[in-house]
């Protein structure tokens, strides 16, 4: 993902693993991290703050991923990284096993304002009442339409619609295109196994427990639409065929499946708007909220978390770097960065959707500025009304495990391998030995 590509600017930048904290010329203290790498400037201008905000300490910034083995065996041999950037899906499986700073005192130390989050992104970094990280990005699910492709196979934007399954399956139908060498175009991208856990939404089922402790992905709802999305796929010609074709995308450049007519209709990240905004400025889409089948919005957001390991031998130092991190002021310079970058190439700026709700009242209130682009301002102000009906996956303590169940029993069935309902029976075996066993063990 592009936003997990980031960077500091005013920071010591190496590219030299996640691994323990050294010490920088003449004695200076040095952090590293992981998780967090080389990228734009909504990464530079925070990192920069932060940067000064530990002065004279400074920060040696990875450009490796999150790598659970990696950060698991650093931390047993006492060697962690001081800060660590992952995904909030997946942080209560760490925070169970001991090795995340709970950040009780750090919030108290540095006067860190708590009610500036969202409450639904604050909830996925809170395992057993306890805060472990703070929250950066915060992804909402949106329906995208490519309105040039829609209308040149003979359909209008509105008829694309997750209300109507019926409808939805035959627009997937008339949109998707082939030739004698394969798909040329995908009519309707369900987006899974990455977006069970919205269409489980609107079938009515919560796939893990509000606490965080019991599993429900052996419900029968949650097998039928699984087994709808599948038919969708399967009619667009398989997931083989799909999956390939989706492979294939120039997702983040001027070859962009919207821009080439691949894709007609999508279920994606709101950060998408960006990358259509920078490389495709007068691509003709929209945007919708997805609902359930009664025509209720639902929005599932995620994002990623700052936290620091039980480990770390410079806590203060870290917990100062993320809380400038996720501050709002930073958020806003970050913001006016882009907004001033894309506005001297003339494009647009179709904002950043934080954790950080007094951040984005200001970023979408007073930067950013689409009148003059009213197909990107339409879409970013259906990404706002969906916001309204934002849920979160409950923080767990095998959040991982839980993670990683049911995206296999997903792949199964795309594969052909099961059957969704014994898919998710083993799936919710698989989960709740995990849980449980995380549960005994705290």
């Amino acid at each position: 993902m592009v936003r997990k590509l980031l960077a500091g600017a005013g920071v010591v930048l190496l590219l030299a693993g996640c691994g323990g904290v050294g010490s920088g010329g003449g004695g200076e203290t040095s952090l590293t991290t992981m998780g967090f790498g080389l990228g734009d400037e909504i990464a530079t201008t925070r990192a920069d703050l932060a940067g000064k905000a530990i002065a004279p300490a400074t920060v040696k910034i990875g450009g490796s991923a999150f790598d659970a083995q990696q950060f698991l065996a650093a931390v047993a041999s006492h060697t962690p990284p001081d800060l660590v950037y992952l995904d909030r899906q997946l942080l209560g499986t760490y925070a169970a096993r001991g090795t995340l700073e709970p950040l009780t005192d750090c919030i108290a130390k540095q006067h860190i304002d708590v009610g500036q989050y969202r409450p639904a992104a604050l909830s996925e970094v809170t395992l057993d009442g306890v805060v472990y990280g703070l929250p950066e990005f915060y992804d909402n699910r949106v329906l995208l339409v490519n309105d040039a492709a829609v209308e040149a196979a003979g359909l209008r934007p509105q008829d694309v619609t997750t209300t109507d399954r019926g409808k939805l399956a035959d627009s997937a139908r008339t949109l998707t295109a082939r030739t004698a060498g394969g798909l040329t175009r995908i009519g309707f991208d369900p987006k899974i196994p990455e977006f069970l856990p919205l269409w489980a939404k609107a079938n009515g089922v919560r796939m893990l427990s509000d606490d965080g402790r019991t599993a429900h992905l052996d419900d029968p709802r949650l097998a039928e639409v699984l087994g709808y999305t599948k038919s969708l796929i399967d009619a667009q010609g398989g997931w083989g065929a799909v999956k390939a074709f989706r492979d294939s995308f120039d997702f983040f450049g001027e070859k962009n499946p919207f821009e080439q007519g691949q894709l007609a209709s999508t279920l994606m990240d709101d950060w998408y708007l960006n990358v259509l905004a920078n490389y495709s400025p007068d691509v003709r889409m929209s945007a919708k909220p997805f609902t359930d089948t009664a025509g209720t919005p639902i929005d599932w957001v995620t994002g990623s978390a700052w936290v620091i390991p039980a480990g770390s031998t410079h806590k203060d130092q870290a917990c100062a770097w993320i809380k400038t991190m996720t501050d709002a002021p930073t958020w806003v310079a970050a913001a006016k960065a882009r907004a001033e970058k894309r506005r001297a190439a003339g494009k647009a700026f179709t904002g950043v959707y934080t954790g950080n709700r007094v951040a984005d009242k200001e970023i979408f209130g007073s930067i950013v500025q689409l009148k003059d682009r009213p197909a990107f301002d339409a879409a970013v102000q259906a990404v706002l009304r969906a916001q309204d009906s934002a849920f979160t996956m409950p923080a767990s303590p095998a959040g991982s495990e839980f993670k990683t169940a049911w995206q296999n029993a997903v792949n199964r069935v795309l594969s052909g391998e099961q059957q969704p309902a014994d898919a998710l029976r083993q799936a919710q075996q698989e989960a709740q030995r995990a849980l449980d066993a995380a549960v005994a063990h705290r």
